[in-house]
């Protein structure tokens, strides 16, 4: 998986608002009370943040030239698309335009205090989320819905911790309550996003995998990948 900003969710019109009952459906007071509401994404980003930190701040300088489980990216480059995409969807949660065409190199730039400079903008990135009316409305350059929007940041931020982890050969949890947001996520989009080469091809796993390897193998993962 590389860049989920392009994506266009393909339930964005969705079904009409109003559907006709039929005559043997349950009557409204005999119907279960519905689920509880998922919390904030603003949540769910410090949550996966505080999930990641711990991963990054242990890459080595030595490690930076290794592979990852994303064919593209060695350690370095993941982990300044990561920054480029923490920044960014601060800005995108504004209802603003972000200029992705180019990757800023924020390792170069930041030296040995890349991984506090990280942490700064996982807090920025939270607040942003976390602000009156971030979740409503549409944005983004393909006016996705909001709330679409931060869960695709969420999955760069869990998805790219463990591409890190798997790397440098780290341990990696993910933040509870995330990735049954994220495979939701992933099953909506991926048919389109392996049409635009966001995603590969799905992984075939076995029955009673976890939810972390359903998830990362419908994003074109190997669960199992390590280096060499």
């Amino acid at each position: 998986m590389s860049d989920t900003h392009d994506i266009p969710d393909e339930t964005h019109h969705g079904a009409p608002a109003h559907t006709a009952r039929t005559a043997d459906a349950p009557h409204p007071a005999q119907e279960p009370h519905p689920a509880d509401p998922p919390p904030p994404i603003s949540t769910l980003l410090d949550a996966a943040a505080q999930a990641a930190l711990p991963v990054l701040r242990a890459v080595r300088d030595d490690q930076l030239g290794w592979p990852t489980p994303c064919s593209e990216y060695d350690v370095r480059a993941l982990l300044n698309h990561l920054f480029q995409v923490v920044v960014a969807f601060q800005t995108l949660a504004a209802k603003k335009d972000v200029d992705f065409s180019r990757t800023p190199d924020r390792l170069g730039e930041y030296g040995a205090q890349w991984p506090d400079r990280f942490a700064d903008e996982t807090v920025r990135l939270v607040e942003a989320w976390a602000a009156p009316g971030a979740e409503d409305g549409l944005t983004g350059g393909m006016q996705l819905p909001a709330r679409t929007v931060g869960a695709m940041v969420l999955l760069d931020l869990t998805v790219h911790a463990w591409d890190v982890a798997r790397a440098i050969g780290r341990p990696y949890a993910p933040a509870a309550g995330c990735v049954t947001e994220l495979r939701a996520l992933a099953a909506r989009m991926a048919p389109t996003a392996r049409t635009m080469n966001v995603f590969a091809a799905p992984v075939p796993v076995p029955p009673g995998a976890s939810d972390l390897d359903v998830l990362l193998a419908e994003t074109g993962r190997d669960p199992h990948w390590t280096v060499g």
